[in-house]
């Protein structure tokens, strides 16, 4: 007799999904033969598909706002150029609605991002702001570079004396000086940080040590070397205050991922075959203490830029975060979604450097099947 078998009915080498898998084919042997670089890529890519509902979110939101950069204009008197202004100073309907149009503000808010979007991709021009007129890419520049200036020390600086600190205080637990280190870390952590920078700043001002402001009043090109040290000067007392306001919760998570390691049986291990306490801390659980602060260091990106939108507002320092709040006070739409899409990008860039690093770190973190 013969056997009967039944099973899933043949496709046709024409069918829709046997096209599918020859379509798949080559991106499937890219990702088996090289899996970082296909992880990498599926980042990338995730990257430009969350840019583009941000940006898409930034325009629902802004027409949701009440009036617009039109209304501003007329509130504040502000003429735009000779074909809007009035003699009489008063502003017609037609005025207004004409205004709008030139700036493309009656069209809804989708239309109005696929003419930015477009703008963007093809032409590589942010557009210019509504108020002044100014290139875009111009006004975002510099203060992207000492936004960025301002950050990436505070970063460094927060990391290498909260992994300093927290090794040292692991070493002490049970101790007094454990206890006195784990409630001020824990304080630190709880304080209003926009309360410290405004207490910051009246130390500055009653004390006459720093400047209460945190740039130097005359540009970088007149005097170079004086502009640094004069710069060093200004954003010292900033730095201390975003230093003292991420070193509580960094230097607790350290601490606590130290311990955890240190109560591991491998170390107990290591320790009973003769291994110096240094080699232990420094060459086995500081490394393993390396993965959770750089899957944390993304967001630790993200805190820093939200929070040097209030450091920058309050010391008068000309970066991004400043740049954005007047954007939006001013309901200038281009501006706005520039910036975002700056600090969006920088964010998700963290994101894809912290898994990078932390591969590199963990040997046993895999981007694909075992073959």
């Amino acid at each position: 007799m013969i056997a009967l078998r039944r099973g899933a009915p043949r496709r046709s080498p024409g069918s829709p999904g046997e096209v599918l898998r020859l379509l798949a084919r080559p991106v499937i042997l890219f990702r088996e033969a090289f899996p970082l670089a296909s992880f990498i890529a599926g980042r990338l890519f995730s990257m430009v598909t969350i840019l583009f509902f941000v940006g898409l979110g930034v325009f629902g939101l802004m027409s949701l706002t009440p009036g617009d950069i039109v209304d501003t204009y007329v509130r504040s008197q502000m003429m735009m150029d000779s074909e809007f202004r009035q003699p009489d100073h008063q502003y017609t309907e037609e005025a207004i609605a004409a205004a709008r149009a030139r700036l493309g503000l009656d069209q809804p808010f989708y239309i109005q991002y696929a003419t930015w979007l477009r703008r963007v991709v093809v032409e590589r021009d942010l557009g210019r702001t509504l108020i002044s007129r100014a290139p875009v890419l111009f006004l975002i520049r510099d203060r992207m570079i000492n936004s960025l200036i301002l950050n990436l020390i505070s970063l460094f600086f927060l990391t290498i004396i909260s992994f300093a600190l927290g090794i040292y205080f692991s070493t002490k637990a049970g101790t007094r000086t454990d206890v006195v280190a784990t409630v001020v870390a824990l304080v630190l952590h709880a304080f209003p940080g926009l309360l410290l920078l405004i207490l910051l700043q009246l130390f500055a001002s009653v004390s006459g040590i720093f400047p209460i402001t945190a740039y130097p009043d005359f540009p970088w090109s007149e005097a170079p070397l004086k502009f640094t040290f004069s710069y060093l000067h200004h954003i010292l007392l900033p730095l201390i205050g975003a230093f003292l306001g991420g070193i509580g919760g960094t230097l607790r998570m350290i601490r606590a991922t130290m311990l955890d390691q240190l109560g591991q049986p491998y170390i107990t291990s290591l320790r009973s075959r003769g291994i110096s306490e240094g080699r232990v801390y420094f060459a086995h659980a500081f490394r393993n203490t390396l993965n959770p602060y750089i899957t944390s260091s993304a967001n630790l990106l993200a805190s820093l830029f939200s929070g040097s939108l209030i450091l920058e507002i309050i010391f008068s320092y000309p970066g991004i975060g400043r740049l954005m709040f007047e954007a939006v006070r001013q309901e200038d739409v281009n501006l706005v979604l520039a910036n975002i899409m700056f600090i969006s990008f920088l964010v998700l860039s963290g994101m894809v450097i912290s898994d990078i690093l932390l591969a590199l770190v963990d040997p046993r973190i895999k981007f694909g099947a075992d073959r």
